[in-house]
């Protein structure tokens, strides 16, 4: 298992998390963004710089993702993907995505696009808050503790 971070736009308190989990049960993690992402000096945690465009750290990880594979994304075409190739997807607010989920969400993000696209303000993202980083870290933990009781 591998655990790919789209990290563009991943907060800052979840990348810490992830590399606290990363040390912690040695899963090879790899943060892919189209700018350079700092990363803590460890044997399992690397960061992978794509060129700038559009969806272009999206494309690289889709390319390499593999079945089994974790994405961290709130890109929902992204984890859509992901789940199409076998992978998990989780959302930095510890939502994990499935794929009865990622359909609805799919659609929902596609009709809020048509608004956006008819001039209609429909609102950003709600608030990043402390119960969300709880939340991502739990089912995070809880992945992780699956994978690797699996593989003993």
């Amino acid at each position: 298992m591998r655990l790919w971070v789209d990290a563009d736009a991943c907060p800052n308190v979840i990348k810490d998390i992830i590399f606290r989990a990363a040390d912690r049960v040695g899963v090879e993690t790899i943060l892919v963004a189209n700018q350079y992402v700092r990363t803590p000096p460890s044997p399992h945690i690397r960061s992978m710089q794509v060129p700038g465009g559009f969806d272009a750290a999206d494309d690289a990880i889709v390319a390499r993702v593999e079945p089994g594979d974790l994405v961290v994304t709130a890109d929902i075409p992204l984890a859509s993907a992901a789940i199409g190739k076998g992978a998990l997807a989780l959302n930095p607010r510890g939502e994990l995505y499935t794929a009865d989920s990622i359909a609805q969400r799919l659609s929902m993000r596609n009709f809020m696009d048509e608004l956006r696209g008819a001039g209609v303000d429909t609102g950003g993202p709600a608030t990043f808050h402390a119960r969300d980083r709880q939340a991502f870290a739990n089912q995070l933990d809880s992945l992780l503790r699956r994978v690797t009781s699996e593989e003993k």
